[in-house]
Formats: structure tokens, sequence, C-alpha cells
């Protein structure tokens, strides 16, 4: 019995550390994230969200590996777009986006056209400009646009 006890608790162990899969993008579909919550770089101060936040951010990914970001601020729209991968460094998912050219929409630390967004979940971003005095940016998954064919 006690042989027994030993494998039972490492599978169990090792189920219950499998890492959350990110699902692929079905073909026709397009995926799009909103920004959710924005935290500042002082203690004690409660995050933004809806209205309240600096400004209104959508991220929409495509199948073919391609992405736009979205930029709504005092009634102005400004997008960006580019290339992104999801990335594993040092046993975390990121999604790494990679954009057409040097914009204002870039939140990274460093100089260069990659920004990466850390995989909480299967339904939540977020950036990593914080770890540099920018904001804490968070973003949730809204779904799937899909066009289909006027087949039906």
């Amino acid at each position: 019995m006690k042989k027994l006890i030993l494998p039972i608790f490492l599978i169990l162990i090792l189920i219950s550390c499998e890492k959350e899969k990110i699902a692929p993008i079905p073909a026709n579909c397009t995926e799009k994230w909103i920004l959710v919550r924005m935290t500042g770089n002082f203690a004690n101060q409660p995050p933004l969200v809806g209205a309240d936040m600096d400004w209104q951010e959508s991220l929409y990914f495509y199948p073919n590996g391609k992405f736009l970001k979205s930029r709504e601020r005092n009634g102005a729209i400004v997008e960006a777009g580019g290339t992104f991968q999801i990335t594993t460094i040092s046993y975390q998912k990121y999604v790494e986006l990679v954009y057409d050219s040097e914009n204002e929409l870039i939140a990274t630390c460093e100089a260069g056209l990659k920004e990466y967004l850390m995989v909480n979940s299967d339904s939540e971003l977020s950036g990593t400009w914080m770890a540099c005095d920018g904001p804490g940016l968070y973003y949730e998954k809204l779904g799937f646009i899909c066009a289909f064919n006027g087949d039906q």
C-alpha cells in the first residue's frame, strides 16, 4: 500500500502544476482583448478602471500572426500593429508583440519595437511596463469576432 501512495502523490502534483494552455485562434476569427485595469506607481493608490483610466485600449490578434492595438485618449484614436508570437521566458508565457514601426503605443521598458504581455491566464494578460515605472496594464479577453462566408 505504501508503494502506491508515492506514485499517486507524484501524479497529483504533476497534474496540478500543469500550466494553463493558450487556445489557438480559429482560422476565420479575430481575438479581441480590452484594457480593463490600470495601476499607478504609488503605494496605496487604487487601480483605475473603465472611464477613470487615462485611456481606453483594445488589442486584436489575427490567426495569421498579426495584431492591431487601438488606443482612444481624449477623443483621439491611435492605432499600430505588427506581428505576435507566444514565447516562454523563465517558465512564464508571454505574448511578444513586434511593431511594424516606432509609435507611442509601445509599452515597454526598452528601446525598440518589442512589447511583452505576460499571460496570467487564458483570459488575462498584463503588461510588463510597470517593471520600469510605467503603469500596470491589465487586459481581459472579450472573445472572438468571427467572419463567415455567406453560405448560411
